[in-house]
Parts: C-alpha cells; structure tokens; sequence
C-alpha cells in the first residue's frame, strides 16, 4: 500500500488558500489552489455542515481522498498546496467524473497542464 498524500494540517494553510489562491468549482468539488513552493505539495479535504451530517460528510470526505489518490498520485505537481471542498454533488457524482472535475479544476487553476 502506497504512503498517504501530504496533507494540510493548519487551519491557517486552508484559509491561505482560501483568500489567496486560485478556485475553480465543478460539479463535483470546488478545487483552492495555492503556490507554495517551500511547502512542497500538499492537499487538504474540507467539507461544509450544509452538504450534510457526520456520516454523509465522511462519505463525501473518502471519495475526494479517493479521487486525489488516483490523479494526484502519479503526477502531483510540486510547490502547491490543493484544497479539495465537497459539494452534495460529490455523493452522488460518478467517481470517473468526479476525477474528471478535479483533473479539469487542476488545469483550470493552471497546476496542471
């Protein structure tokens, strides 16, 4: 089994991105991008009380994981820091597509090509 993607930890790393970085919503997530050169790369998960309780949030939580595994694992890019939000369309979104929304966020935001 693979190590786990480096995560933001600090509260203060996800309102930086927030306020500073660049966004892009899809259907399935709203992507915060963030330079951040002396950080390396990391990625963070955040999902808001409106898409639902604990359990759904959980849920919604283990797809993006999931979903940043696959893409972000064998071509993360060095020097960002990523925010990946739930949205109620992550429950339901295929998983196909919703690598699609964060490959298209990524390329949107110009962490990828």
């Amino acid at each position: 089994m693979a190590p786990p993607l480096p995560r933001i930890a600090d509260r203060r790393d996800f309102l930086r991105a927030a306020s500073a970085g660049a966004k892009s919503a899809q259907p399935g997530l709203v992507l915060q991008a963030l330079a951040a050169p002396e950080a390396g790369f990391r990625v963070g998960f955040t999902v808001t009380r409106k898409v639902g309780n604990a359990v759904v949030r959980n849920r919604a939580r283990r797809r993006l994981r999931a979903a940043a595994d696959q893409v972000l694992r064998a071509d993360h890019p060095a020097g960002w820091d990523i925010v990946l939000i739930g949205r109620a369309g992550t429950l339901d979104r295929p998983f196909a597509s919703l690598c699609e929304d964060l490959r298209r966020a990524l390329a949107r935001t110009g962490v990828q090509g």
